[in-house]
């Protein structure tokens, strides 16, 4: 009588711990580079959310607003009431406050502009503004820095929530470069 021996073919428990170890100390290493690399771009995404919100503004004031404000992101969402179209900002800001990638961005009006008439989109005459104050503030996980801008356009950073200013750089604050 002959005895046939069976090739066993797999994997040994030894060579796939061996596997698992080596593909945890990989995710080790990645992982803090890949959360910087995820903070980077939500920073990048809230800068760019107050670029957008100053070009609403300079659009709404030159064309809308009979050379004010939108008084809040909600109504710079709006779309004009004759003509249609689209609102001066995309649905994504056109809440206050906004999240997005990360950030509370919320808008202060300032000083009623007085005597200004009412808006192509419903703003009722009175109710438009003169200066306005935008604020990027991170949610936990979405970045370190605060950021935030106002009618001047210029966009300043902060390492701490930037207080409301309407015209010039807020306290304790710095111009992105």
């Amino acid at each position: 009588m002959r005895w046939v021996v069976k090739k066993q073919e797999g994997f040994t428990l030894m060579e796939l711990l061996i596997v698992v170890a080596i593909i945890g100390i990989i995710a080790a290493i990645a992982a803090p580079g890949l959360f910087r690399a995820r903070m980077a771009g939500n920073e990048a995404s809230a800068i760019g959310s107050l670029r957008a919100i100053n070009g609403a503004q300079a659009t709404y004031a030159a064309s809308c607003g009979n050379g004010f404000y939108a008084p809040t992101l909600a109504s710079l969402a709006t779309p004009p009431t004759v003509g249609g179209g689209d609102g001066f900002i995309g649905t994504d800001l056109g809440a206050d406050p906004s999240i997005k990638s990360g950030y509370t961005v919320t808008m202060t009006g300032g000083a009623v502009a007085t005597g200004a008439p009412a808006s192509c989109n419903g703003v009722a005459a009175g109710g438009l503004v003169s200066t306005y104050f935008v604020g990027a503030n991170p949610n936990p996980g979405g970045g370190t820095r605060f950021f935030g801008t106002n009618q001047g356009a210029t966009i300043y950073q902060g390492t701490a929530a930037l207080p409301v200013t309407q015209t010039g750089a807020p306290a304790g604050a710095t111009p992105i470069q």
